[in-house]
């Protein structure tokens, strides 16, 4: 077997490992996109349920049971501009909350978001706040509380008391801004003849891990930031193996999921006792508590806590981190190359606002990133021109020492340097793409603001893979095909028009290499299919403009298009 069809068989394998082995992979360390909103059938689009949204969205029998449970205890409203619900007097929790600007499914009449629940509903998830019994007698979890109103809404705070028969007197005040985040303060009023030790707590407990599996590429789960550092390490496994703790001043924990959080944020000022703990049936508690402090007779002791229970947004992520909350807007998982994703967001998120769509700012952003490079594209071309002129001195070398590949390095890194050509110049763009291609993929993967984001036409959701695909007849053909399989209409234009840009490229003198080149773009567009249509969007932009740019510049270099000399 000649070498040109050892590597033409080489890369056939090489093809079948990624085509087959790839999807078995990719969604457990390469996530590729969100889930399908969409699905196109018997030619028209349809809404598709949210396969993790709460069961209340779907289930009559769920909203009775969560309704019988919200009915157990007096509550008072929470109305605000971005959240509806309530909190239970029996116990002093927050229970009951909805995202009003998010939906479950992009159905006009979707239901929004639920975060939390009371215990005894389906998917418990709630927060609580209390005093320890060491020494102090706090009211029981199933006491009710007084309210000074019936609604909390911004600018309207709520107090709850109670007493206890030893001469404590007990309040919670609930106030919340216009955003997502509560303030509670939590005073203690001794009126009994001897000291007491105060230690407030504060507690979020849910039932189940999060629907988004924790990957190697998004966490989803316990998460705390304390002694400094944003902590993704804990998951749901390692509760279950053990309790785990840590001791900080400043920070806070919670619960991350994909998308929503909700995190316990201490006084930043003292010390606190921080931990994850797993309990029966599936339970979590992620809870918090400072050293207990001596309260004289006759006084009062107040600690503040803020406790935030929404989206992920990054903007007002940001905001409650210049108020005070450490590293807050670490709770959106960017990975290690936060510092390139950020301002990638950042400019993304502007043109979104400058021009209404995100498919509109995805071409904006991909053209700025090849106005910037285009330069470096010139060096590129003038590089592959110098290549393509010593292509017959190169083979010349390759067939003089075919028998001595070491030599025939040494005398090809000669003649690089004797014709001052650089191999590795013509790389450069390429490398350049990578972190902006990986930077584009996770601000798709883990932004909020991505989510049901539209383009036109069938896209319906920028962050999920195309539904319109030849392999059902585009819909018209009763089944859903596989995600791996379902090659949509986008990916299909990836392909093609990765197969001009590399029609235009100079052709190797190597058949091998053709043969490689000539099968890229069809790998390539196998390899995209599942990815998130607003990534696919990006790298058709950039090939279209390589495309134009390629034009333009072999104008300036018209030796590329010349067979070389022999």
């Amino acid at each position: 077997m000649t070498e040109d069809r050892r590597n033409i068989v080489l890369f056939a394998l090489i093809a079948m490992l990624i085509l087959f082995g790839y999807p078995l992979i990719q969604q457990r360390f390469f996530p590729t996109a969100n889930p399908p909103v969409t699905k196109i059938e018997g030619g028209k689009t349809k809404v598709l349920p949210n396969g993790a949204a709460d069961p209340t969205a779907d289930s009559p029998a769920a909203v009775r049971s969560r309704t019988a449970v919200l009915a157990d205890s007096p509550r008072v409203r929470i109305e605000t501009p971005r959240l509806r619900g309530s909190i239970s007097l029996k116990g002093a929790r927050i229970d009951d909350l909805v995202l009003v600007d998010h939906k479950e499914t992009i159905a006009k009449n979707s239901a929004p978001i639920r975060l939390l629940s009371p215990a005894g509903a389906p998917d418990a998830y709630f927060a609580g706040f209390g005093w320890q019994n060491n020494g102090l007698t706090p009211p029981a979890t199933d006491v009710v509380w007084r309210a000074s109103a019936p609604v909390l809404s911004p600018g309207h705070p709520v107090q709850l008391d109670a007493a206890n028969a030893a001469g404590q007197r007990f309040r919670i005040e609930f106030a919340v801004d216009d955003g997502y985040m509560f303030t509670v303060r939590q005073t203690v009023l001794n009126a009994g003849a001897a000291p007491v030790p105060v230690a407030p707590y504060g507690l979020v407990s849910r039932v189940g891990e999060f629907k988004d599996p924790s990957t190697w590429t998004i966490h989803t789960g316990p998460m705390s930031v304390h002694n400094g550092k944003s902590d993704y390490a804990v998951k749901f496994k390692d509760v279950d193996a053990g309790t785990q703790r840590f001791t900080t001043t400043g920070g806070w924990l919670g619960f991350s999921d994909k998308y929503w959080l909700t995190a316990l944020i201490p006084d930043q000022a003292r010390a606190f006792d921080g931990q994850f703990r797993a309990g029966g049936n599936k339970a979590y508690q992620a809870d918090y508590a400072p050293p207990p402090t001596l309260l004289p007779p006759g006084r009062a002791l107040t600690s503040t806590t803020r406790f935030f229970a929404g989206a992920k947004e990054v903007n007002l992520l940001q905001s409650y981190e210049k108020q005070g909350v450490p590293q807050f807007d670490n709770a959106v998982d960017w990975g290690w190359f936060w510092f390139f994703e950020k301002p990638i967001f950042a400019y993304l998120d502007w043109l979104f606002k400058l021009v209404g769509n995100f498919g509109v700012a995805i071409i904006l952003l991909t053209l700025t990133i090849k106005a910037l490079t285009f330069p470096i594209a010139q060096r590129q071309f003038a590089s592959m021109a110098a290549m393509r002129a010593i292509q017959p001195k190169m083979k010349a070398l390759q067939e003089r020492f075919k028998d001595d590949k070491a030599r025939q390095q040494q005398e090809i890194m000669a003649l690089y340097k004797q014709e001052k050509v650089n191999p590795v110049a013509g790389c450069l763009p390429t490398l350049i793409q990578i972190p902006i291609f990986y930077a584009l993929y996770k601000v798709l993967l883990v932004t909020i603001e991505m989510r049901h984001q539209p383009l036109a036409l069938w896209i319906k959701d920028l962050s999920a893979p195309d539904p319109l695909t030849p392999v059902n007849l585009f819909g018209l053909l009763a089944f859903t095909p596989p995600h791996w399989l379902a090659i949509g209409v986008v990916p299909i234009l990836l392909g093609v028009s990765m197969y001009f840009q590399f029609k235009l490229n100079p052709q190797p003198m190597d058949d091998a290499q053709k043969q490689v080149f000539a099968l890229m773009p069809w790998v390539m567009m196998v390899i995209m299919a599942p990815f998130a249509v607003g990534l696919q969007i990006y790298w058709i932009t950039n090939n279209c403009l390589t495309i134009l740019q390629q034009k333009i510049l072999y104008s300036r270099h018209p030796q590329l298009k010349t067979a070389p000399a022999k």
